[in-house]
């Protein structure tokens, strides 16, 4: 064979492995949109006639510390505690975790809850940094209120600061710039009052975007699109990946994330894993795989609950240099985690996790955006060089972008069709518009963001990025 013969050979092969790529990505879609669609249909089957309420009155009902960690969050703070206090449950507590804020977040939180230094007793079951002080409020009002002093320590060490003051069998760990749905706690609940042969170790939920959105004394009293098309994009993004994604992969038993702005987990469990690695910026994922193994290293039977239900909403990055810090963070958590837990990797111990969900996510959550960047350059060469035709390249796009819009318009048929909370044709409208133009700008600048953190990371940088916030906005 030629030098030439194996030129050609070698372009054949590319465009096939690409195409090959490609259409693996779309199958495994596809496949998780149809395993979400029983699952959602089966969820609401089982929980349409729920009386959530007479739960309220059940003594069973689990006991829950929701761990709020808070860094410089002075423009949504009280707005966001509000919404956690007003939230439809008897046995929780709220613990506000200051994470050395060096902006007005502490005074406000004295203010607006009359706080007092209390001799709450500490623990140290995980290690964190120093606690300054424990504060409650001397207004009966906000009794199940506490907030944490400490040092900063970044947010993975302010949610074990929360675990450790807490005394509760359940914690939540939550972003303090969500705004939760009234019912979020009774129906995280539910599973956990429910006859299981296996212990439930940790629950996840749906995040939903509030950018636009209507709050009025810490309440979500009306859901709008987002105006910013940044924002808008995401919401597609997150209805794809909470409703067509982790419900798929929690019926599977392999759900390797539960999202760090909406969680509820086994307080024992999490002590006995370790609690929350401050060495990682994706401490949320981390922790559940860690969870996991050590279960079946314990050789103990568990479960990973998934809640479809929209319960928490949170302020998505409208500017792109937030949202690429975002996501470069994503990204090397994701690196960080899988390297830490390489050992699962095709290991029949691990089961579903280990055999589909790690390679899964290796591939298609962590390599596709190098291998789609790889794949392009490689074909702009080629077409440039008239080694590869326009005919294949301009296809193979077609394709990809299509699949993109049909995919986006499933997630929004999915919505309408469970919880429809965008209710205007306005609203529906800006997400349809949104679904065609996603694959041309925002898609792209994800990848490049990908790309950003696969360098960060290799150059060794290890923080979060300062990730300024707008606020909600309010009704009076």
């Amino acid at each position: 064979m030629t030098g030439i013969d194996w030129v050609d050979s070698g372009i054949y092969i590319f465009n096939y492995i690409i195409l090959a790529f490609a259409v693996s990505v779309m199958l495994s879609y596809i496949i998780l949109a149809l395993i979400s669609a029983t699952a959602l249909k089966s969820y609401h089957k089982k929980n349409r006639f729920v009386n959530y309420n007479a739960l309220l009155s059940l003594k069973g009902a689990p006991w829950i510390s929701i761990v709020a960690p808070a860094y410089n969050e002075g423009v949504v703070i009280i707005e966001s505690i509000n919404s956690l206090l007003s939230i439809n449950y008897n046995n929780f507590e709220v613990i506000v975790v200051n994470d050395g804020s060096s902006d007005n977040t502490m005074e406000l939180l004295i203010n607006a809850y009359q706080l007092e230094v209390t001799d709450r007793p500490l623990t140290s079951a995980i290690p964190s940094k120093k606690i300054k002080a424990v504060y409650k409020s001397s207004n009966p009002a906000f009794s199940k209120l506490l907030v944490i002093d400490k040092e900063n320590g970044k947010k993975a060490d302010a949610i074990n600061a929360g675990i450790n003051v807490s005394n509760m069998p359940y914690v939540v760990c939550i972003d303090v710039d969500c705004i939760m749905d009234k019912d979020v706690l009774l129906k995280l609940a539910k599973p956990f009052l429910e006859q299981h042969s296996k212990r439930i170790i940790a629950t996840g939920g749906v995040v939903r975007i509030a950018n636009s959105c209507v709050i009025k004394a810490g309440k979500l009293i009306k859901v709008n699109a987002p105006d910013n098309l940044v924002a808008r994009a995401q919401v597609l993004e997150y209805l794809r990946a909470f409703l067509l994604g982790r419900m798929a992969w929690a019926k599977l038993d392999g759900l390797l994330l539960i999202s760090g702005a909406f969680g509820m987990f086994d307080r024992e469990i999490v002590v006995k894993a370790g609690g929350y690695d401050t060495n990682t910026v994706g401490e949320d994922m981390e922790l559940v795989v860690r969870m996991r193994r050590y279960m079946i290293d314990s050789k103990l039977e568990y479960d990973v609950k998934y809640i479809p239900d929209p319960l928490c909403w949170t302020e998505a990055p409208e500017s792109y240099e937030v949202l690429r810090k975002q996501r470069s963070r994503w990204t090397r958590g994701t690196m960080k985690t899988l390297w830490i837990h390489k050992k699962i990797m095709l290991n029949p111990k691990y089961k579903v996790i280990g055999m589909v969900s790690y390679p899964y996510w290796l591939l298609y959550e962590y390599l596709a955006p190098l291998l789609e960047f790889a794949g392009f350059l490689m074909s702009v060469l080629f077409v440039s060089l008239g080694i590869l035709e326009w005919k294949f390249f301009l296809l193979l796009f077609a394709m990809v972008y299509a699949f993109s819009v049909m995919f986006s318009m499933m997630a929004i048929y999915t919505e309408e069709a469970t919880f429809r909370r965008y209710t205007t044709f306005r609203d529906l409208n800006k997400l349809v518009a949104i679904a065609f133009l996603e694959p041309l700008f925002f898609h792209p600048f994800t990848v490049y963001a990908a790309l950003k953190g696969n360098w960060e990371k290799m150059k060794g940088q290890k923080g979060w990025g300062e990730m300024s916030r707008k606020g909600f906005k309010t009704s009076s």
